[in-house]
């Protein structure tokens, strides 16, 4: 395994997808913040970096089933696995999300009525930020880049970069103002359930995100 410190965090999310798990477990943000050295990532979350390269070496060395390297397939391959594995799973998962934060609100709102509220805002804002996202992506961006047009379409890959970074705003507000995902003992089943689905959305969007930022883009400005 040949990670340092300084290696930086999306370049060893994409070289051992893996480290994904390591990432996602303290917080260390890989698709956004992927350019920061991975010390320097660490030194943010108050972590130890050499604890966290044992755990990375760990989770790298027990893998049994081999990950994809998204970085050496075909840019046409990564764009289909894009739409399959992140677009249409958010088209179906952000409305049911939507639901049952509607229905959390209405019904357990007035427990903190501030906070709540910051909440639904938030959630409907993720929603409609990927609502109008998507379509430029699959009808601008994926075309240009399938064309072999890649290193034309600085413009439009900018823009997807800055509504990404928009987009990880929103999703740190998310786990503040659920406190981390963390259930309260009086919560319901949709509570519990919306806590899960939006701990998951994380999870999926930093992923995707990762994908899109560290591996397609600059893969695809070379073209």
């Amino acid at each position: 395994m040949s990670i340092t410190s300084d290696s930086t965090v999306g370049t060893v999310a994409t070289k051992y997808p893996l480290a994904t798990r390591v990432f996602a477990r303290h917080g260390i943000d890989y698709c956004c913040g992927g350019g920061q050295p991975l010390a320097a990532a660490c030194d943010v979350r108050g972590l130890d970096v050499q604890q966290v390269l044992r755990e990375l070496e760990h989770e790298i060395a027990d893998q049994e089933v081999e990950e994809v390297r998204w970085d050496e397939q075909p840019l046409e391959a990564l764009i289909d696995h894009i739409i399959a594995a992140y677009h249409l799973p958010l088209r179906e998962e952000l409305p049911r999300i939507e639901e049952m934060m509607r229905k959390v609100h209405d019904v357990h709102g007035d427990k903190d009525q501030a906070r709540f509220d910051t909440l639904l805002e938030t959630v409907l804002g993720i929603k409609a930020d990927i609502d109008q996202h998507l379509p430029k992506e699959e009808e601008i961006l994926f075309p240009m880049i399938k064309a072999g047009q890649g290193g034309m379409a600085a413009g439009p890959m900018s823009v997807m970069e800055a509504e990404h970074e928009a987009l990880g705003a929103m999703l740190r507000s998310v786990r503040s103002l659920t406190n981390g995902y963390v259930v309260p003992a009086e919560a319901c089943n949709t509570w519990r359930a919306l806590w899960a689905a939006l701990e998951e959305l994380e999870r999926s969007l930093h992923e995707h995100i990762h994908l899109e930022n560290n591996v397609l883009h600059p893969r695809a400005r070379q073209q």
